[in-house]
């Protein structure tokens, strides 16, 4: 079984330890047009090269899935160009972001047909004249529930998913909508465990949880050192009770941080000083690090008794068998 990566074609037992949920960078709809918006190309390449080198010589992470939907500043040929310079092998999906986040009004008045097109020419053919394939689909939704509008990219993901055979990733916003995506997958055809129900960490509700990996899926905890979304401690007792119920071969582990962006953060303004400081962390390369999980989190959850070999499992087993498109091991899917 090959798993498509942008620089070609991979087999799924070279993936080796894999980062399911990260970025190089994002640009949300309208950056571009901002004048105080900065972004300068070379300095991100730079910058995401080495940030990927330290994950491949220090942790030894052989493969950065960046799902950055369509409209988020997905660069394909950025991605290309760090994989090639950082030895690092990125694979990038087809699809877009959620409604108020994204979803551009032309696409809005397409077809279920004409949205499902897009994304298998994209997987089967490439993406613009680029050469380079999306290796798996991006399905996102908003909170409380998944809109009408999404129904119909989600449905569009599931022809895709059924006539290219890739797998499927998922944002779910707040961590909300999990267990109704996985009801819109089976409606149309596509198996759970070849879905990725992201973000899961974001909500603290165990049941929630268990809902999702007892509906046969993959479960993103997924934006690991997000903590204004919530606390580490919580995801890391999430996690325990999740490996200790038997559900280790469904976790997926990530941090979704970016390289770079493009334009002003989203969720609020931030104060000259918080800027200031954030620029700071930048040039001295410690600005949200991609090494966190393994420096700060994976620890945590050594001390509450998790092996490193069940670490390992959860990087390495687990998204081999979730590209490979196999069946979940009889105990987790039970």
């Amino acid at each position: 079984m090959m798993v498509q990566t942008v620089t070609g074609p991979i087999p799924v037992e070279s993936l080796g330890r894999t980062l399911i949920h990260e970025h190089l960078f994002i640009a949300f709809p309208g950056a571009w047009f901002d004048p105080l918006a900065k972004f300068c190309r070379e300095g991100l390449i730079e910058e995401a090269v080495r940030r990927l080198v330290q994950l491949r010589i220090e942790h030894n992470v052989r493969t950065f899935v960046d799902p950055c939907p369509i409209e988020l500043g997905r660069d394909v040929t950025l991605m290309k160009e760090v994989s090639e310079k950082s030895g690092m092998q990125v694979i990038c999906t087809t699809g877009f972001y959620y409604e108020d986040g994204g979803l551009p009004s032309y696409w809005r008045a397409r077809t279920v047909d004409q949205i499902a097109e897009l994304y298998i020419r994209e997987i089967i053919h490439g993406i613009d004249d680029t050469g380079v394939k999306a290796g798996a689909l991006k399905v996102s939704t908003s909170a409380p529930v998944v809109t009408n509008q999404e129904q119909k990219f989600l449905a569009a993901a599931c022809i895709a998913q059924k006539a290219t055979g890739v797998s499927i990733i998922t944002h779910t916003t707040e961590g909300c909508a999990g267990s109704e995506q996985q009801k819109l997958f089976a409606v149309g055809g596509v198996a759970a465990h070849r879905c990725l129900i992201g973000h899961c960490c974001c909500n603290p509700d165990t049941a929630y949880h268990r809902r999702v990996v007892g509906g046969g899926s993959y479960i993103g905890f997924d934006q690991i050192g997000m903590e204004h979304v919530q606390r580490d401690d919580v995801r890391a007792d999430n996690i325990v009770h999740l490996l200790r119920d038997g559900f280790g071969a469904q976790l997926m582990m990530s941090m979704d941080r970016n390289c770079g962006y493009l334009g002003r953060p989203m969720t609020r303004q931030l104060t000259p000083g918080e800027m200031l400081d954030i620029e700071r962390l930048k040039s001295q390369g410690r600005w949200q690090p991609h090494t966190y999980m393994f420096t700060d989190f994976i620890p945590m959850l050594h001390a509450r008794g998790v092996s490193q070999a069940e670490i390992f499992s959860i990087l390495e087993d687990n998204p081999r068998r979730f590209f490979a498109g196999e069946n979940l091991p009889e105990k987790a899917s039970s």
